[in-house]
């Protein structure tokens, strides 16, 4: 049976859940706490086949991401350099999360709708959002920038106030008065 390490570390949006395997970063859970962090560890065994060790924040698999995340959250990282392990997505999904991921930069937003162009899909808006839905690696591959064409933020899992202290911190929206 293979393995992935995991750790929970602080950060300015709340504790993040992080998995990694030896292909790279597989996983990235928002709102970690005890109850969200098991039922997460227990379908991430489910999906990769795989069994949880103990948590391992010092793991060689999880160094790098908790240095390249803690950069990002002290607005001294614009852009994430680390091994993805995309095995928990595939087909039209992957396609719009890679997409995402080398080209929307930090600082900026795309329409639902535009990125379903930029895939070869126009018209697949919705399909885009349900892709964003299932993103297993947010924040890294960042569907926080992916934002309604007329302005609105659109959904997003780890919660509207979550998107929005995220594109605080990237410049795109004011940051919050308090």
């Amino acid at each position: 049976m293979n393995r992935f390490d995991w750790t929970v570390v602080g950060s300015d949006i709340g504790p993040l859940l992080l998995a990694a395997t030896g292909e790279g970063l597989v996983s990235v859970v928002f709102h970690a706490d005890v109850p969200v962090r098991d039922k997460a560890l227990a379908r991430l065994a489910a999906q990769l086949g795989a069994g949880a060790g103990e948590e391992a924040p010092g793991s060689d698999r999880l160094t790098e991401p908790i240095r390249q995340l803690a950069e990002y959250f002290a607005g001294e990282r614009h852009e994430f350099g680390l091994a993805l392990d995309w095995s928990l997505t595939s087909g039209f999904n992957r396609q719009v999360l890679r997409e995402l991921a080398s080209g929307v930069p930090y600082g900026s937003v795309v329409g639902y709708g535009d990125l379903a162009e930029r895939v070869g899909q126009p018209g697949a808006a919705q399909a885009v959002g349900a892709a964003m839905g299932s993103n297993p690696l947010p924040v890294v591959v960042p569907c926080h920038r992916v934002v309604e064409s007329d302005g609105g933020l659109g959904g997003f899992g780890g919660g509207l106030e979550t998107k929005r202290k995220l594109l605080a911190l990237e410049g795109v929206l004011p940051q919050p008065l308090f």
